[in-house]
């Protein structure tokens, strides 16, 4: 029954689509109408944590993916690294302990509840799929069935999207944010530290300073930024 929905929710992603690069973004609209929830991101990940929006639905869902991969945290990263969903039908309750800075910017976006589930192949993360709900309350479990559902489409939409985006030649989606990963790289020999504790630095100074992590890493590698020398917040010496 599972998969026969997996291959119903897939069939209808590929006929609303606009084209081949549409189809994840016509799976989140799809999800957004099944599920009592507000709003729909799919994010790439990695070994390193979140390496970017692949799709999100209008509204608080663009706005914690991109806090989320900013921050290094919340529940798209725990779900990927610990290969389970994370299911917060309460954030006030939950939330400010696990994860004190995405917690405020949720709740200050209006999200009350949040279901991540990860998109993997055995040990290979590929991605997750959130949910945001501006209620709290748990799913019920039909509900907690059907994104399980869209989740395994999802899988298979990103892995189809990756594989056809080398096929073509082009740079796979992930890699819409090499910017990030180069400038890692630049503040891990200017601060002589690793890449790990490099990508912290990015993320604190973003953070810090209320702007996106690749607008950060753009001036990083414009020679605006130096990381040579740092406080504790991760602002630096520029």
């Amino acid at each position: 029954m599972a998969s026969r929905r997996v291959d119903e929710i897939l069939r209808a992603a590929r006929a609303d689509a606009t084209g081949d690069d549409d189809v994840s973004g016509s799976l989140a609209a799809a999800c957004l109408r099944a599920l009592p929830v507000s709003g729909v991101g799919l994010a790439w990940m990695t070994d390193q944590g979140p390496a970017g929006t692949i799709a999100a639905t209008d509204g608080p869902a663009v706005e914690l993916e991109e806090l989320q991969f900013t921050l290094g945290e919340g529940p798209c990263v725990d779900a990927s690294r610990t290969g389970r969903p994370v299911l917060q039908p309460d954030l006030a309750r939950t939330a400010p302990p696990r994860w004190p800075a995405f917690a405020d910017g949720a709740l200050e976006a209006g999200v009350r509840a949040v279901f991540a589930f990860p998109l993997r192949v055995g040990a290979i993360r590929v991605g997750v799929l959130d949910l945001y709900r501006d209620q709290a309350g748990p799913l019920s479990e039909a509900e907690l069935t059907e994104a399980l559902c869209f989740a395994d489409a999802a899988t298979l939409v990103l892995l189809h999207e990756q594989a056809g985006s080398q096929l073509r030649g082009a740079t796979p989606p992930f890699d819409d944010r090499a910017e990030v990963h180069q400038a890692t790289g630049v503040i891990s020999v200017q601060a002589s530290v690793g890449l790990a504790e490099a990508l912290v630095l990015l993320r604190a100074r973003a953070f810090a300073e209320g702007r996106p992590l690749g607008e950060i890493a753009q001036e990083v590698l414009a020679g605006g930024v130096d990381f040579g020398e740092y406080d504790d917040d991760g602002k630096g010496s520029g």
